[in-house]
Parts: C-alpha cells; structure tokens; sequence
C-alpha cells in the first residue's frame, strides 16, 4: 500500500477521468451519485476503525512536540488559511468552502507514508494521530463558521447533520467493531492482519466515490476546468508557509532531525477525505466545494513527495558536515 500511496495523485487522476467517461452514459450519470454517500462512509469506517483512540494519551508522553503540533495545526493553520482564502478566492466562494475544509484538517493516514520516507520518527508522528483526528472533527464546522460562514449561505442545522451522519456514525460503528475484533483476535493480530486490510480497502472505497462523483458531476468540472489554476497559487502558498514554519519552530525548540521530519509532516499533510465525506453530506447541490476537495490532493500529495526529498537532503547534507 505504502508504493500505492506514492502514486495516488497520478491514481485520483485517473479516476477522475474514468469517472467522466462513464459519466457519458446515460443511465450511469444518473444513478452514479447513489455510490457517493455509502462509498465515503465505509471509507470513513476503514480509516478510523485504524486508529486507537484509547491510545490518545500517548501523545502527551512528548508535550514539547503535542503542543506545538496542536498549536500549528488548529490555531496558526486556520489563521493563515483565513489569509490565503480571502487574499485570492474572495470572489470564489464555493472554492473558499472547500479550500477551508481542506487545509483546516490534519491527515490521518499517508502522512506516516512520508514520514518514513524522509527517515522521520514515524512512532512521533503515529501518537498524534488519535488527538488530531478528535480535535478536526469538534474544529471543522467551527472554522467552516467562522472563516467562510459569509461565503456561501451555510445552514447550521445541515452542518450539524452532515458531521454526525458522515463522521460520527462510521466513528462509533469503527470504535465498536475495533473492540469487538481485538477482543476475539487480540491487539496484535490486529495490527498485523486487520489494520493492513482496512488500509487498502480504504483506498478502494475512495476511489469508487471519486469515480461515482465525477460520473455524475463531469460537466461541472468539464466546465469549471480552471478551478485547478484557481486553486494552485493558494494551496501552494500553503505548504510553503507552513513547511518554512514547521521547520523554523523544530530548530527553536531544539527537536532533532527525526521529530522535526515529524512535526513538518503532521503539519503539512492534509486530510481530504474526512472533509470530502462532509462536504457532500452538508453541500449536495454545491458540487464545486466537492471538487476542490479532490483537486486538492492532486497538488498536495506530489508536494509532499517533495518536501520528503527537501527533508533527506538536509539530512545527507548535515551528515556530510558533521562527518567533515
């Protein structure tokens, strides 16, 4: 899965592009969006049922690097959104939507991939991972509120609902099924057969929302192609804010190279599935924020195979002068 994630840009392409073919066809386009919906919530399922939320204290155990992630992560990062958002999609408000929901929630998943690859303390990074996805699923509809609540006409009621039936049913079936299936087979069995299983799946079940969305929505990015210019110079603009961050805040609380891959992993990574999954429950007829949310990861994951080679440079070079 790990090789797999590597590449599911160029994976999230293709099926985007599937997706409008088949939307060709008639009957297809017409019943595709009834795939949508269950598609994301099982993916949502398989995510968390990953995740073992009873391990959340295990990140305290590091309170130098918690804090400041949490810091980066929930009250600098949705400042600097609220900046980039209104500096260039003021005049887009459905992208505004989407690009909050995007950049506001942490990754819950292929940051690990990256972080192993740029030799980063992937055990760090695996810590914080129960207390992000907490704090993203209480925080989303907040920020949504506050930072582009003007933007489009949000309904706070359909808010509401669209986080409880998108996130909270698949979280507390996930929380059930992970209890019932460790306590027959026991934690290590888990993580060895179980866990890999959900991984992959997950991916699948994405790929069939994806595919079902642009099945049946293709003429709206057939005729919105310039969305993904639109959103290129903000997203950007992101990730090399927040990376020249992350990076300054590990050296000035002295975090060697391994945490400091972490922390600029965590805080870089962005989680669009969950925000997709809320997206097309609470904005149904609001097809652009949904397709902001798949474009995003077409930019962000190529990046964070970027900063992952940044990363490894500055190691090798570090090394060379410390050798020297």
């Amino acid at each position: 899965m790990e090789e797999v994630n590597k590449f599911h840009s160029f994976i999230i392409f293709g099926m985007v592009l599937f997706g409008i073919l088949l939307g060709q066809i008639g009957f297809i386009q017409t019943y595709s969006e009834y795939l949508i919906m269950p598609s994301l919530t099982i993916m949502l399922f398989l995510v968390f049922i990953q995740v073992p939320l009873k391990e959340i204290g295990s990140s305290f155990k590091n309170i130098k690097f918690t804090s400041v992630s949490i810091i980066i992560n929930f009250v600098w990062t949705p400042i600097i959104v609220f900046v980039l958002g209104r500096l260039f999609l003021s005049n887009h408000p459905e992208l505004l939507i989407g690009f909050i929901m995007l950049m506001v929630t942490p990754c819950t998943d292929w940051y690990l991939i990256f972080t192993g690859i740029a030799k980063g303390n992937v055990a760090l990074g695996s810590s914080i991972l129960p207390l992000n996805l907490i704090l993203q699923l209480l925080l989303l509809p907040v920020y949504i509120l506050l930072i582009g609540g003007t933007s489009v006409d949000i309904d706070i009621l359909s808010l509401g609902k669209g986080v409880v039936f998108s996130l909270m049913i698949p979280l507390l079936c996930s929380i059930i099924a992970r209890k019932l299936i460790i306590d027959k087979i026991g934690n290590s069995k888990f993580d060895e057969k179980i866990s890999p299983k959900a991984c992959d799946y997950q991916g699948y079940f994405l790929n069939i929302a994806i595919i079902a969305m642009f099945a049946s929505q293709g003429k709206v990015l057939l005729e919105n192609y310039q969305v993904l210019l639109i959103l290129l110079v903000p997203i950007l603009l992101f990730f090399a804010i927040n990376f020249i961050v992350g990076r300054f805040v590990g050296k000035a609380i002295k975090l060697n190279y391994q945490d400091s891959v972490s922390l600029s992993l965590t805080t870089l990574a962005r989680n669009s599935p969950i925000a997709l999954a809320i997206a097309v429950a609470t904005f149904p007829d609001k097809p652009l924020i949904s397709l902001a949310l798949i474009i995003g990861p077409l930019i962000e994951l190529p990046i964070l195979f970027l900063v992952s080679m940044i990363l490894l440079t500055i190691k090798s070079k570090r090394e060379s002068y410390q050798y020297n």
